[in-house]
């Protein structure tokens, strides 16, 4: 990932209402939430929602996709791995003692699982 699009991808996630859509999305898993499940579980206006889903958007976090009347909004997890692995390239300069840590952190995904709660 080149900085100007970390740059444009932090910014994005810079601000409190898209920071949650973000994560909501992100726990929903591959299949992603309706613009009006997430406006819902948000308790945010739907034209609130939607302009901060289109600045994700334009910074490539996230995609839609049309489901009958519905738009449904995912999150681009290649995007998001790799806005990851620029920020922890070259870790605090080779010390693993700082960077262990972070390693070790497991990430587990019921995202199934959640998705059926928001459906």
């Amino acid at each position: 990932m080149e900085s100007k699009s970390a740059v444009s991808a932090l910014s994005a996630l810079a601000h409190v209402g898209r920071l949650a859509a973000f994560r909501l999305l992100v726990k929903a898993g591959k299949q992603g939430l309706a613009a009006g499940v997430l406006a819902r579980a948000l308790g945010v206006l739907p034209n609130t929602l939607s302009a901060n889903l289109t600045i994700l958007s334009h910074a490539g976090l996230v995609e839609s996709r049309r489901a009958g009347k519905s738009i449904i909004y995912s999150v681009r997890y290649a995007e998001m791995t790799a806005l990851l692995q620029f920020l922890m390239e070259d870790c605090c300069a080779g010390s693993s003692d700082i960077c262990a840590p972070l390693m070790d952190i497991t990430f587990t995904c019921d995202c199934e699982e959640e998705s059926a709660i928001y459906a």
